[in-house]
């Protein structure tokens, strides 16, 4: 068993749920426990270590190598340490066939393991960059708020460029979607069920707005020019909620939207755009946005001195983008170049028996170890 599998399994075993999913006060809720974890090994290994408050007992875990002299140039790696939760048997890993399973196995402990044991090696060894830092940052949050890379800009970090480890199979990805989410609420006229004439349903005035959203407005997004590396834009109606019984009917109804974007899309943009979808069919329905911050799409100039040398230390010759949104966005609208690059495959992420190849585990760590020797 190599040392990069023994952090991730001890990292699989030390849940680190995301409060928002749980109960207040869940025994596996929160980063507090893994970022203390991650500090010990960190300092016996020479790194520079410290924890960021960020919330309460949600800290984010900054981790820097010191280059030999003076320091002209920051690399960050950026993972995150919460996962989405998991049934108990998720955090006890197992080996099967060449795979790791466990809650957070790909998503991302895999490359918090890869990427902290990287550094761990060049900290042990004598071919450490001679001008630049590389500063590890186990972001909390990154499931719901993104409160850890948030925090982090806030704090005026600074960096050359930032790898955010998420499972893109080790292919370097300089583009991602944005994301924002809309609720629509109907109100109507509650009754009883019994003589539903004297009420007005909402649920049933929400039928139209569902249609419009479902049917007129994706046939407007999948017309508009398609982005070279994201596709087009896309909404979906993830969630409904109305009424409380049979036999009473409903005054309000209210759906969620998960809508998609594409760079030069925002939310005040989009926000129009169903505002006046609405209108133009003559439907009623109060509109409010959910997010607490923007999560704007990620589009990261490949031209970039940083960017392309590690896309050629990676094997790779042309940009790639994904359709999911992670903490890149936020710190490349704080100003630091990001990419996104990790170990495991997204479609392992957040299911029953998420897993990640144990080879691919450790390509991950040589392509970051020769990444980081090839620097200043």
């Amino acid at each position: 068993m190599t040392s990069t599998e023994k952090l991730l399994r001890a990292l699989i075993a030390l849940p680190s749920v995301n409060p928002a999913f749980v109960p207040a006060g869940h025994k596996r809720a929160g980063e507090q426990n893994m970022a203390e974890f991650l500090a010990t090994v960190g300092a016996r290994a020479g790194l520079d270590v410290e924890l960021q408050t960020v919330l309460p007992n949600r800290p984010n875990l900054i981790a820097r190598l010191a280059p030999r002299g003076e320091v002209k140039q920051r690399i960050l790696l950026a993972p995150h340490l919460d996962t989405v939760p998991a049934e108990d048997l998720q955090f006890e890993p197992t080996t099967k066939q060449g795979r790791l399973h466990g809650r957070g196995a790909c998503d991302t402990k895999g490359s918090v393991a890869a990427m902290y044991s990287a550094m761990c090696e060049l900290a042990h060894g004598d071919r450490r960059p001679a001008e630049t830092e590389i500063i590890f940052a186990g972001l909390c949050d990154e499931e719901n708020g993104q409160a850890g890379s948030r925090e982090l800009i806030a704090s005026g970090f600074k960096a050359d460029l930032a790898i955010v480890g998420e499972p893109t199979k080790l292919s370097v990805v300089t583009a991602h979607k944005g994301n924002l989410w809309i609720r629509l609420t109907t109100h109507g006229k509650s009754a009883h069920g019994a003589t539903p004439q004297l009420g007005k349903n909402a649920v049933h005035l929400m039928a139209p707005v569902i249609e419009a959203i479902e049917t007129d407005y994706r046939a407007q997004l999948a017309k508009r020019p398609k982005h070279p590396l994201l596709g087009q834009p896309t909404s979906n109606v993830g969630s409904i909620c109305g009424g409380s019984q049979p036999n009473i009917v409903p005054d309000t109804c209210s759906i969620e939207i998960d809508r998609r974007t594409l760079p030069g899309e925002t939310d005040a943009s989009v926000s129009r755009e169903v505002v006046d979808l609405l209108r133009a069919k003559k439907l009623k329905a109060e509109f409010s946005l959910l997010k607490c911050a923007p999560c704007l799409p990620l589009a990261t100039d490949t031209k970039l001195p940083l960017v392309q040398q590690f896309m050629r230390s990676a094997g790779q010759s042309k940009p790639l983008g994904v359709h999911y949104f992670c903490d890149a966005a936020v710190l490349s609208a704080g100003g630091i170049p990001s990419v996104v690059f990790g170990p495991g495959d997204i479609a392992q992420a957040h299911t029953a028996d998420e897993w990640i190849e144990l080879e691919q585990l450790e390509r991950a760590r040589r392509m970051l170890v020769e990444f980081l020797h090839s620097l200043p």
